[in-house]
């Protein structure tokens, strides 16, 4: 089944308003002094990753090409615009029959990027194409970051797998997305079940403090959970003291006890003497999955520690600190005519403050050394070098307004390990440093 075609409560029916009032108020004048028509190119990009930050993911990119199809102008849709007065009539004839019929060139989701990758280009009539930038910037913006934080967290965990845990933390939309980009950047499985069923990520979950609360004693807790669930179930042991609910728990479910679940406390301690008692007690393959704002620092700081699991909320929903990935989307290349066979001429931003970016339409590659580690990002205009002719970076994601293909999300997450994995080693360390591949511009 492919949920993505349902037209499941976790999507909207249009795209169209995501959008800055600014980006239609440009359009009505481009018609108007005849320049909508000319062909451009947009590029996406960043010009500094977050302060600390070795490496950025692309995520979000599936959920672009969603966004791109459902761009459509319905009739409630202009019927608010009328009403608002934002555009003129003509406008919004025009709006009416809006289809994105350009190309879009774009870094594989689950690649990684730095400081200046044109991680998407879109090509198209100027009025197409730049009504698509706050849409696309929201997605990857947001996308990006939570895959970045996710990436940072699995490469810490190592072989443990990590739970993401964060709907309760964020918007519940922003919690599906934020779902998906985590387990682009490693993370085993949720607990949202909109993102389960929209995306096929695995989910999880047992019982909170709650159900403990509810019950009498918490043997009467762990008794029901057991009989519902099994004894492979995790049981959570912190509500009251930590050492007597193992106990108790060992007592209900018996050795093969699936897990229990540390939400509290100092989890260094805890998880070493919860794995003392549980062997102690014959559970040698009971499990053990701690909880509790865990972030990489921490979750690092338990490499020792006899944890089996991590389930992170909070501090993954919201970039680890970085809830954004800072990319804009600017006009790079543009013709001087609507003639379609009028050449691009390079345009570019130029400011004092650090805001400026590099125009013509560009090409990325990844140098890398005779053992297949990246040494540099190598970012161009021109003809790309043949050396880094097999090395480049953007593949064609929409031809002529279609879509060419959507990849399954465990393709994305298996691309990224493989990315992250050949990058230099000092890429996943946690103490603030500068991006691990310089970028060069040719």
């Amino acid at each position: 089944m492919n949920t993505a075609d349902l037209g499941l409560p976790v999507d909207v029916p249009s795209t169209a308003l995501f959008t800055d009032h600014y980006e239609l108020t440009m359009l009505q004048a481009a018609l108007a002094g005849g320049t909508a028509d000319r062909r451009s190119v947009f590029e996406v990009f960043t010009r500094r990753l977050p302060e600390g930050r070795r490496y950025g993911v692309v995520a979000g990119t599936g959920r672009v090409l969603d966004a791109v199809e459902n761009f459509r102008f319905d009739a409630d849709v202009l019927g608010f615009l009328r009403e608002q007065r934002v555009v003129d009539d003509r406008t919004l004839e025009w709006l009416s029959g809006y289809r994105f019929s350009g190309d879009v060139w774009g870094y594989p989701e689950g690649e990684v990027y730095f400081p200046g990758s044109p991680v998407l280009r879109v090509e198209g009539s100027f009025a197409e194409c730049v009504l698509l930038e706050t849409v696309i910037l929201s997605i990857l913006n947001h996308d990006s970051a939570i895959a970045a934080a996710a990436s940072r967290m699995s490469s810490a965990a190592g072989d443990r797998p990590l739970i993401e845990m964060g709907a309760r933390r964020t918007h519940e939309l922003a919690a599906v997305a934020a779902s998906r980009a985590a387990y682009v950047g490693g993370f085993a499985s949720t607990s949202d079940l909109a993102a389960g069923f929209r995306y096929g990520i695995p989910t999880v979950g047992t019982s909170a403090h709650a159900f403990t609360l509810l019950h009498d004693s918490e043997r009467d807790a762990f008794r029901a959970q057991v009989k519902s669930l099994g004894g492979g179930t995790t049981l959570l042991v912190d509500t009251y003291d930590v050492a007597e609910a193992v106990r108790t728990a060992v007592e209900v479910a018996g050795p093969e006890l699936g897990a229990v679940r540390i939400d509290s406390g100092d989890l260094l301690l805890v998880a070493h003497r919860v794995r003392q008692q549980l062997d102690e007690l014959g559970a040698t393959r009971t499990k053990i999955v701690v909880t509790s704002d865990l972030d990489e620092y921490a979750i690092a700081s338990l490499a020792a520690a006899p944890v089996d699991a991590y389930g992170v909320g909070t501090q993954l929903v919201t970039g680890s600190g970085h809830p954004t990935s800072s990319m804009v989307y600017k006009l790079v290349a543009r013709a001087d005519s609507a003639d379609p066979k009028a050449p691009l001429t390079p345009v570019a931003k130029r400011s004092s403050s650090g805001k400026t970016s590099v125009g013509g339409r560009k090409w990325a590659a990844r140098r890398v050394d005779e053992h297949g580690t990246a040494q540099a990002e190598v970012v161009g205009t021109g003809p790309v070098p043949q050396e880094l002719a097999d090395r480049q970076l953007l593949v064609k994601l929409v031809e002529d307004g279609r879509v060419l293909s959507r990849e399954p999300l465990d393709v994305v997450r298996d691309r990224h390990a493989t990315a992250r994995a050949n990058l230099p080693l000092s890429a996943t360390q946690l103490s603030r440093g500068e991006p691990v591949l310089p970028t060069e511009y040719v």
